[in-house]
């Protein structure tokens, strides 16, 4: 699969976020383009807790006991791309941090934000048919922990419709490729969904453990589904990018209503 649409998506979301911090110093390091969302949300914690207010974010939860914080930021110039982020840092899904408490808890704050993608779409993409999903530390282009959550591809989608069902509660392959790549599939009863940890799940992949080049996926089971829950998919490769199952321009929600006038 070519990597030229990958590559410019994490440009295009680096440039933006460059844009929101440009008053801020990035850390320094190898790579300071890596640290830029780090930066945007140190802003938004800072605003959270001097001012009560959460821009350039758009929900800030400091946390309280065993409640890590959370914050929801939108792309820049992507309305219905939403990241969740750890207020703490967090480098990635190979951090050994998350196998814990931790990670069921970002895994929570994820679900609980599918709403601003519905809500960016009017409600015409339920909540359940948005998609969570984390790249591996190649195929991200920030070095802070975020979970994209929007829209999945048309034929994402399609596929889901016709092997959804098949999808058991042990990784086993998925039966045709999404997005170009080859997935591992399991499922995730709902009364069991609260206290999952899609981080921890991961370590059971089959193959070599490399979490490092491990990217997974998630999405509500279809409404017509006889077990309902999630399926969580995941695939390694040195570049690996489950963000490739979405589509930023939302293209199952059909045409976007015209604008009022006035």
């Amino acid at each position: 699969m070519s990597t030229e649409p990958r590559t410019s998506r994490r440009a295009a979301l680096s440039a933006g976020l460059i844009g929101l911090v440009l008053a801020f110093p990035a850390a320094a390091g190898p790579d300071p383009t890596r640290d830029v969302l780090w930066v945007a949300l140190k802003t938004c914690v800072l605003a959270k807790r001097v001012a009560d207010r959460t821009f350039p974010c758009l929900a800030v939860d400091l946390g309280e006991g065993a409640r890590p914080g959370t914050a929801v930021m939108r792309a820049p110039g992507e309305p219905t791309h939403i990241v969740v982020m750890p207020t703490e840092t967090v480098s990635g899904l190979e951090s050994s941090p998350l196998r814990g408490p931790r990670g069921t808890a970002y895994w929570r704050a994820a679900l609980a934000a599918r709403h601003f993608v519905s809500d960016a779409l009017q409600d015409r993409v339920p909540e359940g048919e948005v998609a969570l999903a984390v790249n591996s530390a190649r195929g991200r282009s920030q070095d802070q922990l975020h979970i994209h959550l929007d829209c999945l591809r048309p034929r994402v989608v399609e596929a889901l419709d016709r092997h959804g069902r098949q999808v058991r509660r042990q990784w086993a392959p998925f039966p045709v490729p999404l997005a170009g790549d080859r997935f591992q599939a399991m499922r995730v009863r709902a009364t069991e969904a609260d206290a999952f940890n899609p981080f921890a799940a991961l370590t059971a992949l089959p193959g070599r453990r490399d979490l490092s080049r491990t990217s997974f996926a998630a999405v509500a089971t279809r409404p017509d589904d006889p077990e309902p829950g999630y399926i969580l998919l995941a695939y390694r490769a040195p570049g690996a990018s489950a963000e490739d199952v979405m589509d930023h321009g939302c293209a199952i929600a059909g045409p976007r209503p015209p604008r009022a006038s006035g």
